[in-house]
């Protein structure tokens, strides 16, 4: 591929009538176009009312009369993140409840991932239709500071099924969840959300928390209702199913997304022959269980977003769910730490299209935005390369999200993009190395956003 050669709207840099923005070009630094284009060294970035409209070598890029400058070289520029896979809204940092869920909380999570880079999160079958439709509508109409752009998908599950013990909480008393028994039911309650114009399912499979009470598995008669009902109506279903014989059944039925990964076993030759002939979106959501963050000495990137008595019962291992905290037990951690790698190239290499997912807003200990490039960190421990983790992280998502405008440096598409200091295509890890974040052509104000987060702290 030539990426030396200019791709502009020469036309379009030349509109800058009255009552239009002026031109900004970012020049020098490295690009990342965020899908398989190679890499463009020493490039320009022409941005102007919030869109890309020229992108390529420095000096061969068409540059507006007058345009502003802003020099990138030694930087490394890479389209914003985009998480089809977190609930958000209950988190307040120093309790969990439904009492939390309001449109200024909700605001507040979005805001937190904005800071870290993202661009869009979708959140899981955890928002009730009304309140996440209007907050959608808001959104778009302007109404919030710049964030990261809210999607929701309706949640599904059988009566009393469904979320976990923590998260069921919350959707409970806000009645979030549609509980269905039957295929009719099922179809029903599919028609309702299309009526809505909701693009997306999500459905629990597994019976859930079973040392604690075990909770209703979904049938396989129910879950192929809604997965043949909701592609009539091109909706999405996204499955939560954690065990191997569950995710075998879910790929069978034509689900759209696979949440979670098999971590107790190996991967078989039956299932890899599934996901060969299926090839699903897969949204694995591992980093919630694996070694907090914060048990890393001296990890601003992470406590700065944290009040200090959470980080010191997050270290202590207290939790919602016993999760070990920074001494888990070493035996436990090697064994899952074995399949996954295994799991996850396997699935990778027999077709499962990876796209960045945290199940970010459960627990503290995974938290809004920084949980991203800790999966990712994941992803390339497991065996993967960091060009692939990226294309998972920022242009494969959108198409789930269902969006056109974003995830790659292209023409055309709007300039979400982060700045940073150091190359993630050396070491993932240097994605956190955030200089800047750039929302719809707006530098956005990360040090107000953080200085939010300094507030008194009390125990959970």
């Amino acid at each position: 591929m030539v990426l030396g050669v200019v791709v502009a709207v020469f036309p379009l840099l030349a509109q800058r009538g009255s009552g239009q923005s002026s031109s900004t070009v970012y020049e020098g630094g490295r690009l990342i176009i965020g899908d398989l284009s190679a890499t463009i060294e020493d490039g320009s970035l022409v941005v102007q009312n919030g869109r890309i409209v020229a992108v390529g070598r420095r000096g061969e890029v068409p540059v507006p009369a007058g345009a502003m400058r802003v020099g990138l070289t030694g930087k490394t520029v890479m389209p914003t993140l985009n998480n089809v896979h977190l609930h958000i809204g209950y988190e307040g940092f120093t309790s969990w409840s439904a009492k939390n869920h309001t449109a200024d909380n909700v605001l507040d999570h979005l805001r937190r991932e904005a800071f870290y880079g993202v661009g869009a999160a979708m959140t899981m079958g955890d928002q009730p239709s009304a309140f996440a439709l209007a907050f959608e509508r808001d959104q778009k109409a302007g109404k919030f500071p710049p964030a990261a752009r809210f999607h929701f998908a309706a949640g599904m599950a059988p009566p009393g099924g469904g979320p976990d013990s923590l998260l069921i909480q919350g959707t409970t008393p806000l009645k979030a969840v549609y509980e269905i028994s039957t295929p009719d039911q099922a179809r029903a309650a599919v028609r309702e959300i299309a009526g809505l114009k909701i693009q997306q399912i999500k459905i629990w499979v597994d019976d859930r928390d079973a040392q604690r009470g075990s909770r209703q598995r979904m049938p396989p008669e129910v879950f192929t209702a809604i997965v043949e009902e909701a592609h009539t109506s091109g909706i999405l279903v996204h499955a939560h199913a954690t065990t191997l014989p569950n995710q075998k059944a879910v790929v069978k039925a034509g689900v759209d997304v696979l949440v979670h990964t098999v971590s107790n076993e190996h991967i078989d030759e039956e299932f890899i022959a599934l996901l060969r002939d299926h090839k699903p979106y897969w949204a694995p959501v591992m980093g919630l269980v694996d070694t907090p963050e914060v048990c890393e000495p001296n990890n601003t990137f992470v406590e700065q977003s944290l009040p200090a008595s959470t980080i010191a019962e997050i270290r202590a291992g207290r939790n919602a769910f016993n999760l070990p905290g920074c001494d888990g037990a070493p035996a436990a951690v090697a064994r899952r730490e074995e399949n996954l790698r295994f799991n996850v190239p396997h699935m990778v290499e027999s077709g499962a299209r990876l796209v960045l997912s945290t199940d970010a807003g459960v627990l503290p200990g995974y938290s809004f935005g920084w949980a991203e490039h800790h999966e990712m960190g994941m992803y390339v421990r497991l065996g993967l390369k960091p060009a692939d983790v990226l294309v998972a992280s920022t242009s494969r998502p959108t198409e789930v999200l269902k969006l056109n405008d974003t995830g790659t440096l292209s023409t055309g598409k709007r300039a979400d993009f982060i700045v940073l200091a150091q190359n993630p295509l050396v070491d993932i890890r240097n994605t956190r190395s955030i200089e800047s974040v750039y929302i719809n052509g707006a530098k956005l104000d990360r040090e107000q956003i953080a200085a939010r987060w300094k507030v008194p702290s009390t125990p959970r």
